[in-house]
């Protein structure tokens, strides 16, 4: 039995394999970034909700303890300077707890990381395609 040997592609299906490449490769890529971006926004909401509850802590802290407080050392200080050690402490703490929460939220990166990566090797591989 005799074969034929194959001749080589064609310029059309060459740049039919490129292009099916090149839309599997985008297809990817989107998808790598919508999963990493996903994660991403997981944990800003995470950071977000620390920063929210350092807000209520402050605010809770600045209505409440400062009164209570403010009464009972009034009985060995004035009332004023009773009000403004007990706001001052209860407002330094809620600050401490929002700058832990703004700390965390800036340590996240905006750029999906390894999408951009990918993006320049897939740049890689198609120039290569075309030579």
């Amino acid at each position: 039995m005799m074969t034929t040997p194959k001749s080589e592609p064609g310029l059309g299906e060459l740049f039919g394999a490129l292009a099916r490449g090149t839309g599997l490769l985008v297809r990817q890529e989107v998808e790598l970034a919508s999963s990493e971006l996903s994660d991403k926004t997981t944990h800003a909401a995470r950071a977000v909700g620390v920063i929210a509850a350092g807000g209520a802590l402050v605010h809770a802290g600045l209505a409440g303890l400062m009164v209570a407080l403010a009464v009972v050392l009034a009985s060995t200080i004035p009332l004023w300077a009773s009000a403004l050690t007990v706001g001052g402490v209860v407002a330094a703490t809620g600050y401490a707890v929002l700058l832990l929460g703004l700390r965390t939220l800036k340590r996240i990166a905006p750029v999906p990381e390894q999408t951009a990566q990918t993006l320049k090797d897939d740049k890689v591989w198609v120039e290569e395609q075309l030579r």
